[in-house]
């Protein structure tokens, strides 16, 4: 066997009120671990057998059925394990919580195989090898750092994608913005592809809903630094969002427009904002429901250094130490 392979071995009896059903039907009821999609590939590989027999997706079910599923996860694609240094939160049998660091990409794409957050994900864990994009349930972009959580198991995956889906993950964020905000607020902005550079994206009337809730933690001369808590999560969108009420995050290279420089600042603040290259934005507090023992979990990872020492800057520049 596949050394990364998983093995699935569930018995199951079909409950007379659910005569009628079809059987994938009936399976995912009975089974809420494992999404439908999955149950049916299951069936259709044959590794789902009803009475001793194997079923197909749109049998009817009678009721009192026995149901055996005897199923091997195999790799979901090629993907090469590598040793790459990970920050790890917590972890158990069905979790993995890490703090990613700014630079790391999280998916290989095309020209972009190796180096990535799955690739070492795969060589911390082969079996992350067999289920959907390694069990990555949420993304941070390629310079964002902060908490990420990674399923481990096919059923782990599923209520996690679940509790994304329904919002009941709770993402809050530390963000560096230039301007100085008055008042905290929320955006409810719909996003989608930039209309004419594709590469980003944009608040644009016929895009999909995005709300980005925002409050101010601390002001300097030229800055201020939010919380930001996500209720929907689009590509890009706090950086968008905020770029949209004229408070684009520091250092954003996409994004961010010209860099606010307060009157008088010390040389070395601003050789570090001028040096600042990536979206200061960190991924701060996640909390989520576990998907086995449905605790509410709380995780958090500390700002990065660099972004630290920025706000340590600003600090001693409300101070008014300019020497």
């Amino acid at each position: 066997m596949n050394p990364t392979a998983q093995t699935i071995n569930l018995q199951v009896t079909i409950p007379e009120d659910y005569a009628t059903l079809r059987l994938d039907q009936a399976l995912a009821r009975l089974l809420p671990d494992y999404s439908r999609s999955r149950l049916q590939s299951f069936i259709r590989q044959q590794q789902v057998l009803v009475d001793g027999k194997p079923g197909r997706p749109r049998d009817k079910v009678h009721g009192g059925e026995k149901i055996a599923i005897a199923a091997t996860l195999l790799p979901e694609e090629d993907w090469s394990p590598e040793a790459i240094d990970l920050t790890v939160l917590y972890e158990d049998e069905e979790i993995l919580v890490i703090n990613k660091p700014v630079g790391l990409v999280i998916h290989p794409a095309v020209g972009n195989r190796q180096g990535t957050l799955l690739n070492a994900l795969i060589h911390h864990h082969p079996p992350l090898a067999t289920l959907p994009r390694a069990g990555i349930v949420h993304r941070l972009d390629k310079d964002t750092s902060g908490v990420l959580v990674i399923a481990k198991t096919l059923s782990a995956h599923t209520h996690l994608v679940k509790q994304m889906q329904q919002r009941e993950i709770k993402r809050e964020y530390a963000a560096l913005v230039q301007g100085v905000m008055t008042a905290g607020g929320t955006v409810r902005s719909p996003m989608g592809r930039h209309p004419t550079i594709r590469t980003r994206m944009a608040v644009v009337a016929s895009g999909k809903e995005a709300v980005t809730h925002y409050r101010v933690l601390e002001r300097f001369r030229a800055h201020t630094l939010v919380k930001v808590i996500l209720e929907t999560g689009r590509t890009h969108q706090i950086r968008v969002h905020m770029a949209h009420i004229y408070y684009p995050l520091v250092g954003d290279q996409t994004y961010g427009g010209r860099l606010k420089i307060p009157a008088g600042i010390k040389d070395s603040l601003w050789q570090r904002l001028k040096a600042f290259k990536h979206q200061a934005l960190h991924a701060q507090h996640l909390t989520l429901q576990h998907p086995k023992t449905h605790d509410t979990m709380a995780f958090e990872a500390p700002l990065p250094e660099e972004m630290q020492g920025l706000l340590a800057g600003l600090r001693a520049d409300n101070r008014g130490e300019t020497s």
